[in-house]
């Protein structure tokens, strides 16, 4: 191959992971047939098609593939070079591409705030989805950290735990079993009830608890998003299990239940695929993200501790 240049790659990069040169042009602020020009000049200097289309869709032929993934590999590598000379000069900057499960918007914008502030030079690309997407990304090595509530079983990831998350039972403030203590699970079997989307981690957990007890509820919604989850709680249409940390404290209208075998333990993890090379950035947030969750457990026992001595 002589004669492709890094624009091309680019090009052909962003073509190759959407399926479609109308998607890169738009990502690349280009025209589209300034794409096909240049996917068609990288396409003489490979001397072999990188493409083929199928009726509508479009697709990498062998050449592509093998083009595709060493595209991955360049920018990978030019991505590491700038921020390690970045880091000779003193200075943090580059990019970080953090994906994480849906759950997890409620706390990780309020830390990468702080975090933007100490490193200004630093741009940050933040997907938020379900954990089937997660894994997806992950599996194409789209992002340098995920976040996730659930470890991935057949991927060969490293793991690292750093902030709890435990899933609750959320009901509207005048329903019925608001005020009880200790209730049953098996009451759960008479209540309407909301559902994430298939595919979602919380929803699996649910499911798996209920599967555990034999409890068989009445799913009247299911809903993408834990926002519609909890207006519809707040509306009485049903109730719902979601992470403790989706109830801020300006929504009165919501309550939790006090249901055996509730809160559901789990975990949120910092997760990116064994062998990989974390770049300077991702290395920093890493650190700093272990030490902002280990601050926020520290400062919710010292208020929880003063408001009991304050009881007192």
């Amino acid at each position: 191959m002589n004669q492709a240049t890094l624009h091309q790659l680019k090009v052909f990069e962003a073509a190759a992971r959407h399926g479609s040169f109308t998607r890169a042009a738009e990502e690349l602020f280009l025209t589209q047939p300034t794409v096909s020009m240049q996917i068609k000049q990288l396409t003489k200097s490979v001397g072999l098609p990188l493409f083929e289309q199928v009726g509508k869709r479009l697709f990498l032929t062998e050449a592509g593939r093998e083009l595709f993934a060493t595209c991955r590999q360049i920018f990978e590598t030019i991505a590491q070079f700038e921020m390690k000379i970045a880091n000779l000069k003193g200075l943090k900057q580059g990019q970080l591409r953090l994906a994480v499960i849906t759950t997890a918007k409620y706390f990780v914008p309020r830390l990468l705030g702080p975090f933007c502030q100490l490193y200004p030079g630093i741009d940050i690309s933040l997907q938020v989805t379900n954990h089937e997407r997660i894994l997806e990304r992950m599996t194409n090595n789209l992002d340098d950290l995920y976040i996730i509530s659930q470890v991935p079983e057949h991927l060969d990831v490293n793991c690292h735990p750093f902030l709890e998350n435990p899933l609750v039972v959320f009901a509207s403030e005048n329903h019925p079993l608001a005020k009880e203590k200790n209730i049953p699970i098996e009451r759960l079997e008479n209540e309407p009830f909301i559902m994430r989307e298939p595919g979602s981690g919380t929803r699996r957990a649910v499911q798996s608890l209920f599967d555990e007890h034999d409890i068989k509820v009445k799913v009247k919604l299911e809903l993408g998003s834990n926002e519609a989850i909890k207006q519809a709680i707040a509306g009485g249409l049903g109730i719902s299990v979601l992470s403790r940390h989706t109830l801020m404290p300006n929504t009165p209208e919501i309550t939790i239940l006090d249901v055996e075998h509730f809160p559901i333990k789990r975990t949120w993890y910092m997760v990116y695929p064994n062998g990989k090379q974390l770049s300077i950035v991702a290395r920093t947030y890493f650190e700093y993200l272990l030490d902002a969750a280990n601050k926020m457990v520290e400062n919710r026992v010292s208020h929880v501790y003063s408001s009991v001595e304050g009881g007192n």
